[in-house]
């Protein structure tokens, strides 16, 4: 039983118990993240495609830890020219365990419960539309090439 989820512009792999390295999630260690962008679910007899969410899946990951990579050096230069920087970068990520897969009960549909209500609409007024004749643009004087007269 596995999972393809999308979480932060990426999307993992998961299976019950795994834990995926994520970018950082500002909160504690021990707190619960719902992971509800799933594209993919596969219990061994059923494959649900979403389209492109699959409805009606539930998977809650736990933070277990934080971190940062490696140091990744950022070198700039232009050739002949003088020009270099050095800079560089530690991306922090979190650690989040994935709970267990499952389905989300479907409660009881609002239209049995809900009491029926009966509304007056009042249509909106129509507007009778005018006959308005639209002139065409008359250009100016000055702008107007005039015909050249040819001598004879």
């Amino acid at each position: 039983m596995y999972a393809l989820i999308e979480f932060a512009g990426k999307q993992f792999r998961v299976e019950e118990g795994s834990t995926i390295k994520v970018p950082y999630i500002d909160d504690k260690v021990g707190s619960k993240v719902p992971l509800d962008k799933i594209l993919y679910m596969d219990d061994g007899k059923n494959k649900m495609i979403g389209t492109p969410l699959v409805n009606g899946v539930k998977i809650n990951g736990e933070i277990t830890s934080h971190g940062r990579e490696r140091k990744v050096v950022v070198f700039k230069f232009k050739r002949r020219k003088g020009y270099q920087k050095k800079n560089t970068h530690r991306q922090e990520y979190s650690i989040l365990k994935v709970s267990k897969l499952g389905k989300v009960k479907k409660a009881p549909s609002e239209k049995t419960t809900a009491k029926v209500t009966t509304e007056t609409k009042v249509a909106p007024k129509k507007v009778a539309a005018k006959n308005i004749t639209l002139k065409k643009p008359s250009a100016n004087k000055a702008t107007q090439k005039k015909p050249k007269e040819s001598k004879e």
